[in-house]
Parts: C-alpha cells; sequence; structure tokens
C-alpha cells in the first residue's frame, strides 16, 4: 500500500523530529523498523494526554519495533545488520552521537552505497554551533518564528504544537525523497542535513530581505498581520469566527455582504494599502457588525459572498464536521492499547497510489525485535542469548 511500498527505512531517531519524518514515510507505504531502547523505549511513548498516553498511537503507526542498546557493541551490530538492507536511515540524535557509537554515516554509506541517510539536528551538522543541543523550541526561536508569536506586550509566545520539529521532520522527508530520486539515475546515497533552525527559517517568508531591502523589521502583531486588511477574528454573539477579505474583490463582497457596499469605495479601504493604513479602525467597523450575529449566520453570510471564513476548530468540532468526514481527515486506527482510536489520516492524498495506515503503533518496546532479527540472519541462540544479557 502506497507509493514508497518498496522503501525500507531504519529509525534511530527519538521524540518527534526524527519520528514525525519516519512516520511520513510509513504512511506513504515505506516499511519503517525503529530501534528504540529496551525496556523503556522511545520518551516519545510517555507523552501527551491519556493513560497510557496516546501521541505515541499517531507518531508510531506503520513501524516496526527493534529494542537494541546503541550503546553496546552487540547493539550496534544489530544497527549495522538493519542498515545494511535499508533504503533510508534517519537519526536526530545530537551531531557526533552516531559517530560515538561507532556508526559514523561515511561507515554505513561505504557498506551500504545506495544508503540515504537523514541527519535531524538542532544545527546542522556543520557551523559553529553544530554540537550545541537542539529542541525544536530553540530551533523555532533562532530560526524567527517565536519572536512573532504573540502580542506587542507580551513576551514572545508558542505556537501550542511542536513545529519546529515538525518542520524538520517534513524537510528531512522531503530531502530523502529527492535523494531517492536522484539514486535513481546516480545508484548512490547520500547525507540529507537537515538542522531545526533552518526549517524554520524556510518559512518565514520576506523576513529577511524585507529588512535589508526597506529596513522592515517584523514584529508580533496579536491575531493580525500589521498592513494585511481585514484579516482577523471577530466576535460574534455566541463565539469568533475568522473572516479574511484582504483583496479588493473579496473585500468588495464582504461589504455587500455588511450591507454596507459603499465601504469598498471609500478612499480609507478602497485599496490593499489604504486598507492597512486604516487597519484598526476597519477592523472596528467589522466587529461591531458580527459582534450582532451568531457564528453560524455571519459564516453563512460569508459563504453566500464566496469571502473566506473560517470557525475556530477544536478536536470535538473536527469529528463532528461533515466536511473532515468526507475527506477522510480523521481516520479510526484498531489500537492495542487503546482499542478504536481516531487521528489523523494519510496526508498529502495521491489518487492512484494512496498510503495508508497498513498498523497500529506496537504497543510493547521491541514488539518485532525477534522477527527483525531473524531477517537480519540471527540464529534462535544468539537471539536468546542478546535478550538474556538486556542488550535486545
Amino acid at each position: 500500500m502506497g507509493p514508497l511500498s518498496d522503501i525500507r527505512v531504519v529509525e534511530l531517531g527519538q521524540l518527534i523530529a526524527g519520528p514525525f519524518c519516519a512516520q511520513l514515510f510509513g504512511d506513504l507505504g515505506a516499511t519503517v523498523v525503529k530501534i528504540e531502547p529496551p525496556k523503556t523505549g522511545d520518551p516519545m511513548r510517555q507523552w501527551g494526554a491519556g493513560d497510557p498516553p496516546v501521541w505515541w498511537e499517531v507518531i508510531a503507526r506503520n513501524k516496526r519495533s527493534v529494542a537494541a542498546d546503541l550503546r553496546t557493541p552487540e547493539g550496534q551490530e544489530i544497527a549495522r545488520r538493519l542498515i545494511a538492507g535499508a533504503d533510508v536511515l534517519v537519526e536526530n540524535f545530537r551531531p557526533g552521537t552516531l559517530e560515538k557509537w561507532h556508526l559514523d554515516p561515511a561507515d554505513l554509506c561505504a557498506a551500504n552505497p545506495r544508503l540515504i541517510v537523514v541527519r535531524v539536528s538542532g544545527y546542522g551538522q556543520t557551523g559553529p554551533y553544530a554540537r550545541r543541543a537542539g529542541f525544536g523550541g530553540i530551533g523555532e526561536a533562532m530560526g524567527g518564528w517565536r519572536a512573532l508569536v504573540g502580542t506587542p506586550d507580551r513576551p514572545p509566545s508558542r505556537l501550542g504544537v511542536s513545529i519546529g520539529d515538525s518542520l524538520a521532520g517534513t524537510y528531512g522527508c522531503l530531502g530523502a525523497l529527492a535523494a531517492l530520486h536522484e539514486r535513481e539515475k546516480s545508484g548512490r546515497g547520500q547525507i540529507v542535513d537537515v538542522s531545526l533552525f533552518e526549517s524554520v527559517l524556510q518559512v518565514m517568508e520576506g523576513l529577511i530581505p524585507e529588512y535589508v531591502a526597506a529596513g522592515h523589521v517584523r514584529a508580533r502583531s496579536g491575531s493580525i498581520l500589521k498592513g494585511i486588511a481585514p484579516s482577523n477574528v471577530y466576535p460574534c454573539s455566541d463565539g469568533e469566527l475568522l473572516i479574511a477579505a484582504n483583496q479588493d474583490a473579496i473585500f468588495r463582497r464582504l461589504a455587500a455582504a455588511m450591507g454596507t457596499p459603499e465601504l469598498a469605495d471609500d478612499a480609507r479601504f478602497a485599496t490593499h494599502n489604504a486598507r492597512g493604513r486604516h487597519q484598526e479602525l476597519l477592523d472596528t467597523l467589522i466587529a461591531d457588525w458580527t459582534r450582532g450575529q451568531s457564528v453560524a449566520a455571519v459564516e453563512a453570510l460569508m459563504e453566500q459572498h464566496a469571502v473566506p471564513a473560517g470557525r475556530m476548530f477544536g478536536a470535538r468540532d473536527m469529528l463532528a464536521d461533515p466536511h473532515f468526514a468526507a475527506r477522510e481527515a480523521i481516520v479510526s486506527v484498531e489500537t492495542v492499547r487503546h482499542g478504536d482510536l481516531p487521528m489523523q489520516g494519510v496526508f498529502p492524498r495521491l489518487t492512484r497510489t494512496p498510503g495508508g495506515i497498513r498498523r497500529p503503533a506496537p504497543a510493547e518496546v521491541g514488539a518485532d525485535t525477534e522477527a527483525e532479527l531473524r531477517d537480519a540472519g540471527y540464529d534462535e541462540a544468539t537471539i536468546a542469548d542478546l535478550k538474556r544479557r538486556g542488550i535486545v
């Protein structure tokens, strides 16, 4: 199932960035073998709400679990054998860790010249900061994201999800897919160097050229983007609605929906730049109009007049929404520990070779260790000895 069904991935990652990268591979059909520490496993098994926590069920779906202690020579040999038969290796340890464990990517690539190694780290594999420890939040700060999130009168906020990690995992998968494509021509693998801070930097739009060319410094602006109007969250009698009408023709339709078509010809609001200069006044006028109506009423008017608008969805709203259902944006997975569990579906969608969730996250650490070791050439006596000594 899926366009990557002939690809084999070994994941040495932990927490979010590396495992999310491997999750994307698994969702698109790749066989993913996750190597995690014996007994304790990946710390992600303990993250999130629920008893036991349910986040693991998402990030470890479509994966097989092998428990191996990479701090031991025997565990390192297990990793080498599994990687020798892999197309892609994903790891997100601090630079130098693999080398310390005698798993230097240069040696791994020499043994398996077609291997693609995705290395995700805080600052990348080179540069003066390379050996520093780094989490997603640090990447968000250094990459420019955190400085722009929140209101001007408060310290920087966070988004509420680990966006730096997820972006790095996504770019890691993108880089590996590009390397797989190139391998079709050259027959050779390569290393994909992904940093958390550069993953965030990639989505910072015109932040740097705006500063260089115009001296413009972006700053926190709360629920608006300064100079882009109207685009804000507006109060209704029973909730809030985001309306985005920051384009001339769309604003004209919004003005008509409000029953004040003359606003579109008002010199203060007739053009993009004019609306930006009078953003606060325009937001006040729109809020005064929405405040006396329900969310449903305003949303219906926006749909009628083809004005982009959306409610603030939480999990309950998503589960009840007919569009989510029609798109199968949320699917139910039969898990070992939680039974039938709804979660986000596989994305992006392919029409001819779609991905899917073929197996739930491994409930037990090392659930697939014995099967994978047998496939790697270990005999039953050796496997039993490794288990007895706690290496697997």
